[in-house]
């Protein structure tokens, strides 16, 4: 599983949200939850749950290059 530190958590959820081109609202539909959650996330004030941080990884791992160095970076892997 990752090895992002609470610190570095926001900034994955951003940038992995903003390459994709999605809103928090759609971010956040695509993960089944609320744009509040998204928000909370990227600002630090809550964190992901385990399940949505194995969807998020699977997220990179399926756009490929593009996700590639946030994969190794945030989640220690190569893809």
């Amino acid at each position: 599983m990752p090895v992002a530190t609470t610190v570095e958590i926001p900034t994955l959820i951003r940038t992995l949200r903003q390459r994709l081109g999605l809103s928090q609202r759609q971010f956040g539909e695509q993960l089944g939850v609320v744009f509040q959650t998204v928000n909370n996330w990227e600002n630090g004030r809550t964190q992901p749950t385990r399940m949505a941080l194995m969807v998020i990884r699977r997220q990179l791992e399926e756009m490929g290059e593009e996700g590639a160095d946030l994969l190794e970076k945030y989640f220690n892997s190569e893809f």
